[in-house]
């Protein structure tokens, strides 16, 4: 198996699966593809779970828990199911090990604080612009939405301004 440790899709298959995935979503389900709303939905379950009564008061999660609970969301399953996934394809190419990937230059716990700032960052942003960035990019360009077109600047834009500042923790 050490052979296959270094292979991958060729990116434009792998697109090309994205897209036949994006395709069966919007036509089983109506939706695009995004992880935001499950993260969500375990949050709400959480909020649900220590108080109904709270939960079901709530502006944030009133409308999902009375609609029934709060996982029985397709995008729960669709966010396990890239978690397997993920796992099954780095042990069947021997990539599956546990380990903090970071620079030389960086402690661990300076880039398991880094990933945790940057989760909570991720987790916020997704709620103040209604969704993440596969559901804006992906979804959205799927439909020909100009909002699509218009995250797929800002977002690389805002990536590649950002390395500038931040490649110093990694080279």
């Amino acid at each position: 198996m050490k052979d296959l440790k270094n292979k991958y899709l060729n990116p434009y298959i792998a697109g090309f699966f994205i897209g036949l995935a994006l395709i069966a979503a919007y036509y089983f389900s109506g939706e695009g593809l995004g992880s935001s709303g499950a993260y969500k939905r375990f949050v709400i379950a959480s909020f649900d779970a220590v108080s109904h009564t709270y939960a079901l008061k709530s502006h944030y999660s009133g409308a999902v828990v009375s609609n029934g609970h709060p996982l029985d969301s397709w995008l729960v399953f669709e966010i396990l199911g890239v978690m397997a996934g993920a796992i099954i394809s780095a042990a069947i190419f021997g990539r599956l090990e546990w380990k903090i990937g970071k620079s030389p230059k960086i402690s661990n716990k300076t880039r398991l604080i880094a990933a945790l700032l940057g989760g909570i960052f991720w987790g916020v942003g997704t709620q103040l612009g209604r969704g993440c960035t596969s559901g804006l990019i992906m979804s959205g360009m799927a439909v020909n939405s100009l909002s699509g077109y218009i995250g797929l600047v800002a977002v690389f834009g805002g990536g590649y301004l950002f390395a500038w500042f931040f490649r110093k923790l990694w080279i």
